[in-house]
């Protein structure tokens, strides 16, 4: 069976994080009832409501609105914003322009917001030290990143009463977050270079003890990493297949799009024949854990990024408001085109368009 999951939780240094179950029972704070029934729902009504929201939204084609009065057609509506990170707050290790005074704006209209990326390559407290390099100061609290919501899945289905290992494919964002939770890991940077023998008689010998892959984005991908984790899904009873996401393109730079964590997903599924278990974005999991925390109106959130088959798909699904960014990988030929399926209810330029009237009166 195959979920789509991605939890929550609010704080980051080791000394700090309280352990992820006290979150997914209640305690710390959150009265809240227990995660697992969110990921005991019924996956096929979830398919038949992606199988919907893309067929109502190919109709709705042509009523994609460009923001043009944020005020009464969006911040009036709103409570709480849910950003994506990559091509929305930065490109690369570039600040867009812009975007400090926007926050600072939304927060003083008492906005609620929160920081969501599907990128593995840093943990929660590495991330929160992007922002801070960047000039963001945005408290811990708000961000949250695919490596977090694979051990946080991992600890949810009690993998470290397995006694197994990891095997990583990814880099130090992933394996900071299981150190974090005590489940031991092999794998992940320790393995850049390295290559298998392909000799004669060559053969790459792998632990048995490995219960689980977790494929993240790597920039050091290599063929011994892949025979690795194919050996261990192939030949290890039960071991699990584990993606932090599918994303197609990624943003390296700002100069160009750099191929993302679906490549190297790809290569795993192409090689065992399996399906991951996803834990990054789309998952519904998040937006009901934030609303339950929250006591939010679903219908008052807003889901913002630069992406249609994970950010504006998570949005639409979950009966959020959304709206699709053009600063990231999605243009707007491609969100006009009658191949997209996946409709936003707006779109603009940047978030900066979110005070477009207040630039428009001051240019008058």
């Amino acid at each position: 069976m195959k979920f789509s999951r991605s939890l929550l939780s609010g704080l980051l240094t080791a000394s700090s994080i309280p352990s992820i179950q006290s979150f997914l029972t209640g305690k710390g704070g959150f009265p809240m009832r227990s995660l697992s029934t969110f990921l005991n729902k019924d996956l096929e009504g979830n398919r038949r409501r992606m199988s919907s929201s893309s067929s109502s939204s190919a109709l709705g084609m042509a009523n994609v609105l460009k923001l043009s009065q944020p005020q009464e057609s969006l911040l009036n509506d709103v409570d709480v914003f849910i950003f994506d990170c990559d091509g929305v707050i930065w490109r690369g290790d570039s600040l867009i322009d812009g975007i400090p005074e926007t926050l600072d704006k939304l927060r003083s209209l008492g906005k609620k917001m929160f920081f969501v990326t599907n990128n593995s390559t840093k943990s929660r407290a590495g991330y929160k030290k992007k922002f801070d390099s960047l000039g963001l100061d945005i408290p811990s609290e708000e961000i949250f990143s695919s490596s977090f919501a694979a051990a946080a899945y991992l600890e949810q289905t009690k993998f470290k009463d397995s006694e197994k290992k990891v095997y990583i494919i990814g880099e130090v964002g992933i394996c900071d977050e299981l150190d974090l939770i005590d489940v031991p890991w092999i794998g992940g940077p320790d393995d850049k270079g390295k290559e298998p023998d392909m000799g004669p008689g060559g053969k790459l010998d792998h632990d048995s003890d490995v219960g689980a892959v977790i494929v993240g984005f790597d920039r050091h991908i290599n063929y011994h990493k892949i025979q690795y984790a194919q050996l261990c899904i192939n030949e290890n009873p039960g071991c699990e297949f584990i993606a932090t996401n599918l994303d197609a393109v990624t943003h390296l730079t700002d100069a160009q799009e750099w191929a993302g964590n679906g490549s190297m997903v790809g290569a795993i599924k192409g090689c065992t024949g399996k399906e991951p278990t996803v834990v990054g974005k789309p998952s519904p999991l998040m937006i009901d854990y934030l609303a339950n925390k929250l006591s939010l109106d679903k219908s008052r959130i807003c889901m913002v990024g630069d992406r249609l088959d994970t950010d504006i798909l998570f949005g639409t699904d979950n009966g959020l408001k959304t709206v699709l960014v053009l600063s990231g990988v999605t243009s707007e030929e491609k969100l006009m085109s009658q191949e997209n399926t996946i409709t936003p209810d707006f779109y603009a330029d940047t978030i900066n368009d979110f005070f477009v009237e207040e630039t428009l009166k001051i240019v008058e």
